[in-house]
């Protein structure tokens, strides 16, 4: 953790903009990370295939300090904005950066604010609009740099957070032409008894000891994540909880939003009410289209090899 806490400290500005920015191996600490995260192996392929550069710093935004990583090929066919899931980081969503590299793609991704490198209460957040103010100025800081068409994808909470994003602006007037939502967040499984404990315990205690849930078949990654992984949070606060409800109950007062997009869903997410959650998705979003994934859990961005595979090319990009 030391080296994470020196590099945290140590991230300069990002600005996107390629003859200006820090390449990530010139950074001071920036070697462990990606070699922890086994993105050292990532940047040495994408170099090889596509002269691919990899940048990470932090960027003001939201009135947080956000760590920021993108990686650009020499010839891009476009850039994916990935937006990563409660309790995640960027780091985190190596295999999804690899397939997006290997295929030509630009990326850009950041760590959530109270999530990995990024400044702010370690899990928690006031409000799902501090995220994407967050989401909207890191589009802000790319809109002169970073190559054109744009696309996202958000696993999660990452989902939440492009949804909560396009349903706020005008339709006709998205930045991205493809969007895909993995397993995006609405109403959790048992929601009617977890909104009661909420209410029952936001009171008197701030937070509760966070149970880490079998939520992939890739018993490797759940194993790094409780044994492995520094940037993991052991607990859960309840504001963020308090955070999520409040957009669960927003969601139902946005706009209808007629862009098409992709929604991948497993079929044995034990951590969603995945039904319920996409006949809403399906009045909000009447041009959506529903992926269902046979045997895959809630976190899509890690599953098993097969089943990403099936995962990433239901994807429209």
């Amino acid at each position: 953790m030391d080296n994470l806490q020196r590099l945290h400290e140590s991230l300069p500005p990002l600005n996107f903009e390629p003859d200006t920015d820090t390449p990530s191996q010139q950074i001071p600490y920036a070697d462990s990370y990606l070699t922890h995260y086994q993105l050292a192996a990532i940047n040495t392929a994408a170099k090889a295939q596509h002269n691919t550069r990899h940048y990470l710093g932090q960027l003001n935004t939201a009135g947080y300090n956000v760590a920021c990583q993108y990686w650009l090929p020499e010839n891009t066919k476009g850039t994916v904005f990935v937006v990563h899931g409660y309790f995640d980081h960027s780091a985190l969503y190596r295999h999804l950066f690899s397939y997006l590299l290997e295929r030509g793609y630009a990326v850009v991704t950041f760590d959530l604010p109270g999530h990995g490198l990024s400044d702010g209460e370690r899990a928690s957040i006031a409000s799902f609009d501090h995220y994407v103010e967050a989401f909207d100025g890191l589009l802000a800081a790319c809109a002169d740099h970073i190559p054109q068409p744009w696309h996202a994808v958000g696993q999660s909470t990452g989902g939440a957070i492009v949804l909560k994003h396009l349903l706020e602006e005008k339709d006709g007037q998205s930045l991205f032409q493809h969007i895909a939502l993995l397993a995006p967040l609405l109403h959790t499984r048992n929601w009617g008894a977890g909104r009661l404990t909420y209410r029952l315990l936001h009171r008197f205690i701030s937070r509760i000891k966070r149970d880490f849930k079998s939520n992939s078949g890739d018993g490797e990654f759940l194993n790094f994540l409780k044994h492995s992984d520094p940037l993991q949070s052991r607990h859960i606060p309840l504001e963020w909880v308090g955070s999520m409800k409040h957009w669960t109950e927003e969601f139902h007062d946005l706009p209808v939003n007629q862009k098409s997009m992709t929604i991948v869903q497993g079929d044995k997410d034990m951590t969603l009410d995945w039904r319920y959650n996409l006949a809403q998705f399906q009045q909000k979003l009447p041009n959506a289209r529903a992926e269902i994934i046979a045997g895959a859990q809630h976190h899509l961005a890690n599953e098993t090899e097969g089943l990403r595979h099936q995962i990433f090319t239901a994807m429209p990009f």
